[in-house]
C-alpha cells in the first residue's frame, strides 16, 4: 500500500495518554498519522516511523493549523480524519482565574481545534466521509466540583464545537463525534484526581484509542454525536 493510499489522521498531542494510544490504535489499522507535537523532535517510542509524520505545533499560535495542514496534504495529497487531542486542564476557581488563564484555557480547548478543522475542511469535505474527533469530557456535560468549574465550561464549548460541526458537514459526507471520558489514567486524569483514585480504578487510554477508532470506521449512516465514557456511576453517565 503506498502512502496515498492509507488514509491519513491529523491528530494533535499525540505523544502520551490518549493520543498516544490513538496513535497506536490508528496505525495498526494501516492508518498514517500526522502528529502535531510541541517538541516534534523524538518520534513518540513504538510508533512506526514510516507511518508518522512529526510537525512542531503550538495550539495557542493562530498560525499553527493551517500550516500542519499545508505540510500534511503537500505530503499525503488527503486528510481522513482529524483528531482534535490536545487539551489542558486547571483546577483554579472560575472566580478567581486572571482573564489570561481563562485565554489560554479557551485557545487551547476550544479555539485550536476549530482553527484545524476549518483549515482541513476542503479535504475532509473531498473525501466524502471525512471524520472530526473531539475530545470532550464528561466536564462537558455537567460541573461536578468547583474545583472543575473553569475546565467544564471550556470542555462545555469543545463538545458544543462537535455538535456544529457535525451539523455543518453533515451534506458533505463529515461526521463529527465529541468523546466524553470521565478520569482516565493518564498524567491529567492524575492532575485532576489527586490522590482520591488511583489509576487503575480509572478508565485506561487505550479503552478510548479503541472507542475512537471504531466510531472513526463508521459509515455515514452511523453517526455518534457523544460518546459518554465512566470509570463509575456518575448520575447517567
Amino acid at each position: 500500500m503506498s502512502t496515498s493510499d492509507r488514509p491519513v489522521m491529523m491528530l494533535s498531542g499525540g505523544n502520551r495518554g490518549i493520543g498516544y494510544c490513538i496513535a497506536q490504535a490508528a496505525q495498526a489499522r494501516g492508518w498514517h498519522v500526522s502528529l502535531g507535537l510541541r517538541d516534534p523532535s523524538v518520534l513518540p517510542h513504538g510508533l512506526d516511523p514510516q507511518l508518522t509524520d512529526l510537525h512542531a505545533y503550538d495550539a495557542t499560535s493562530r498560525s499553527a493549523e493551517a500550516k500542519w495542514v499545508d505540510a500534511t496534504v503537500a505530503r499525503h495529497g488527503r486528510i481522513d480524519t482529524i483528531v482534535a487531542n490536545a487539551g489542558l486542564f486547571t483546577d483554579t476557581s472560575i472566580i478567581e482565574a486572571e482573564e489570561g488563564e481563562v485565554d489560554t484555557l479557551l485557545e487551547i480547548n476550544l479555539r485550536a481545534p476549530r482553527r484545524l478543522a476549518k483549515a482541513a475542511w476542503p479535504m475532509l469535505r473531498a473525501c466524502g466521509s471525512g471524520r472530526v474527533a473531539i475530545l470532550g469530557s464528561l466536564s462537558g456535560k455537567r460541573v461536578a466540583s468547583k474545583g472543575s468549574a473553569l475546565y467544564s465550561v471550556s470542555k462545555f464549548a469543545a463538545i458544543g464545537l462537535a455538535h456544529a460541526l457535525r451539523l455543518e458537514g453533515w451534506d458533505d459526507g463529515i461526521r463529527a463525534t465529541a468523546f466524553c471520558p470521565g478520569l482516565v489514567a493518564t498524567e491529567m486524569g492524575a492532575t485532576a484526581a489527586g490522590d482520591a483514585v488511583a489509576a487503575k480504578e480509572m478508565t485506561q487510554p487505550d479503552e478510548i484509542a479503541h472507542l475512537v477508532l471504531e466510531i472513526i470506521g463508521l459509515s455515514n449512516s452511523a453517526s455518534i454525536a457523544e460518546m459518554h465514557i465512566n470509570w463509575r456511576t456518575d448520575g447517567i453517565f
